[in-house]
């Protein structure tokens, strides 16, 4: 049995919002691997980032735990585009002559 992953297809890590009750002031994100805190106008905090496997996720949520603010939701998203990285260039071919330069 293979052991699980938060990876994506491609090979990079997946992206995941999570959700707490309550507020987060932003010097924690250093504590958090990166990933963005964003103050919800109902009194929630939302973290989100890329995590790079399952056992980096539960430790995720472990630190979250020792915070002390309830847990609302854990949702696996897909990257906004920025967040994908540059896109790679497409190379030339007979069905795409436009592509590369």
């Amino acid at each position: 049995m293979n052991p699980p992953t938060a990876r994506s297809q491609d090979g990079r890590p997946s992206w995941y919002e999570i959700r707490l009750q309550g507020r987060l002031d932003p010097r924690w994100a250093t504590w958090f691997d990166g990933m963005t805190l964003t103050a919800g106008s109902d009194g929630t905090t939302l973290l989100r980032g890329p995590v790079v496997d399952q056992t980096a996720l539960h430790g995720l949520l472990q630190r979250l735990r020792d915070v002390g603010l309830p847990l609302v939701a854990v949702t696996r998203v897909q990257p906004g585009p920025r967040e994908n990285g540059p896109t790679p260039p497409r190379s030339r071919s007979p069905e795409n002559p436009d592509s590369g330069d």
